[in-house]
């Protein structure tokens, strides 16, 4: 395969040897093979269906929710973060637990942030800054970092010390020429297709590496918004955090055979893990529908007036799998007394377990068969 001149190895005054890129994009990176291209045309496939099972799904807006947290969980644990998925419900439904499950919760919040900021603004260098800062002001950082500000010195990738990193970005001075670059190239469609298009434009992002910490999970999160303003899927349901975590050090070979200009490699892995995440996210579509069907089956053979009070935390169980008294309380609006009779009713029916037996009204239950239902 072709190889290209992402960036060119160049020492610097003090001694160490950054990346600097060269001009982006070049025309020859999007002269792509026919198996490529295929694969390409496939991936979209796969993405299409996906995004009709979701739209069928009623009460879409609840399972919303849990992708978003499969994804903030797989990516924040790319870069570290020991806690899970339970860890950040947890948080969610009201546990002060702390540590590093908030990385998981400030992932959620500028998920959250950048969808609403989508619907009038356009994917650029300031959107991106903006969701840096919403993903990291406040939040537990791995190194100091100015939140929405793109750096004003030097980082590396791999390695205690400068001396002996992986990889070394481009010093600010020739940092902001390629950022300039990548923003054209954002505001380009129709240069190549919409997949290549994403996967070369994380990529290069990465190689910029612009902030001092929480590139990762931005460029990440990058992907995601760009699925949507390409209008790839109508709701955020494709998140290749899962993928990239699975084959964690294929991800990082990969990201560097693209900074060493094989990005043709870069791209094939790219588009498998659509492919995969795609197939495995219609797998969880259908699966969560089903049982959503079962539990609503199992509430409507109960009294008139127990089915409509079990209903309305079914309903909240599809957003917040772990729950305690209190919060159900606070969704619903149920007295507590009212709330622990709901939650007992829907024990006895195998919907709700107990996850863990704290005293009082303290004590967690999960809804296991839904939540595991996102689990790789």
């Amino acid at each position: 395969m072709k190889k290209f001149i992402i960036c060119k190895k160049v020492k610097q005054p003090s001694g160490y040897i950054a990346s600097l890129p060269e001009s982006f994009p070049q025309k020859e990176m999007f002269l792509v093979d026919q198996r490529l291209l295929n694969k390409a045309a496939n991936a979209e496939r796969l993405i299409g269906k996906l995004d009709g099972i979701t739209q069928t799904l009623p009460d879409i807006e609840f399972f919303l929710k849990m992708f978003a947290f499969k994804d903030a969980t797989s990516s924040s644990q790319i870069e570290g973060t020991q806690a899970t998925m339970a860890d950040a419900l947890e948080i969610s439904a009201g546990d002060n637990k702390g540590g590093d499950a908030y990385d998981i919760i400030f992932y959620i919040k500028a998920l959250n942030y950048g969808i609403e900021r989508l619907k009038n603004f356009p994917v650029s260098l300031r959107f991106i800054k903006e969701l840096h800062k919403e993903l990291m002001q406040g939040a537990r950082e791995t190194q100091p970092s100015t939140p929405g500000e793109f750096r004003k010195s030097q980082n590396w990738i791999g390695a205690a010390t400068l001396k002996n990193a992986i990889f070394v970005p481009p010093p600010p001075m020739y940092m902001h020429k390629a950022l300039d670059d990548l923003e054209k190239f954002l505001h380009n469609d129709t240069i190549t297709t919409p997949l290549i298009h994403i996967a070369y434009a994380h990529a290069q992002f990465e190689t910029i590496h612009p902030f001092l910490d929480g590139n990762g999970r931005t460029g990440r999160l990058l992907i995601t918004f760009l699925f949507l303003k390409k209008e790839l899927l109508e709701n955020p349901v494709l998140f290749l955090s899962s993928f990239f975590k699975r084959h964690r050090q294929l991800y990082y070979d990969r990201l560097n055979a693209y900074h060493n200009g094989n990005v043709f490699v870069w791209l094939e892995f790219f588009l498998d893990a659509v492919e995969q995440t795609a197939q495995d996210s219609i797998v969880v579509s259908k699966k969560i529908r089903a049982i959503r069907d079962q539990d609503m089956e199992k509430i409507q053979m109960l009294t008139k007036r127990e089915s409509e009070s079990s209903m309305k935390v079914l309903h909240f169980l599809f957003s917040n799998p772990i729950v305690n008294t209190k919060s159900v309380m606070s969704a619903t609006g149920f007295t507590r007394p009212g709330a622990q009779k709901v939650i007992d009713r829907l024990i006895i029916l195998g919907i709700l377990e107990i996850y863990k037996n704290e005293k009082n009204y303290a004590r967690k239950y999960i809804y296991r068969k839904y939540f595991e239902a996102f689990i790789d």
